[in-house]
């Protein structure tokens, strides 16, 4: 059977005769978006990098059930990332402080690396008041690097619904920021 190189609107190439997916490519622009979205589900960086790396196991291990007819495949691996940060809630109940998510100091610029660390204590603080559902959608906003329309799909809520819970998740999350 030939196989037929395309290249989805993501730019991940898939083998589209045999519904084969170019794993290296897959690897290489959706690590980053999972890795971003545990942290701000779990933030700590080495969870969060444990976690990227049972979802492309999972997904590895499961690829024979992608089906491209359901949706895009970065959606597929987003949903198996969800589960598997539901699972690590389950096992450990406490989520952890989003400061070890920051980013390597810059060198030379300790102030800035300190009210970096800062902001992303104060960032934990809030999004740990956030509910589940406004957590888990913030999280593939903008940790996902998702559009509206494909968090809709994902999480099986209208995109106007899904704009509307973002729009004000974050004017409270700015609101409170604001008070602090």
């Amino acid at each position: 059977m030939d196989r037929v190189e395309t290249t989805t609107r993501k730019g991940i190439s898939v083998a589209s005769a045999e519904h084969a997916v170019d794993w290296e490519q897959v690897y290489r622009d959706l690590l980053p978006k999972v890795f971003r979205f545990f942290c701000y589900r779990v933030g700590e960086q080495l969870t969060a990098e444990d976690l990227a790396a049972t979802t492309f196991e999972r997904a590895w291990s499961n690829r024979k059930r992608y089906r491209k007819d359901l949706g895009a495949f970065s959606g597929w691996v987003f949903g198996i990332a969800r589960r598997v940060a539901a699972d690590h809630y389950r096992s450990h109940r406490v989520p952890a402080p989003l400061d070890e998510a920051a980013f390597d100091p810059v060198e030379g610029l300790v102030e800035e690396t300190i009210r970096r660390n800062s902001d992303f204590e104060r960032l934990a603080a809030l999004l740990a008041d956030l509910s589940p559902r406004e957590r888990d959608i913030i999280s593939l906003k903008y940790g996902g690097g998702m559009t509206n329309r494909e968090i809709s799909h994902l999480i099986r809520l209208s995109e106007s619904n899904v704009g509307t819970i973002v729009h004000r998740t974050v004017r409270r999350l700015r609101d409170r920021w604001e008070e602090r």
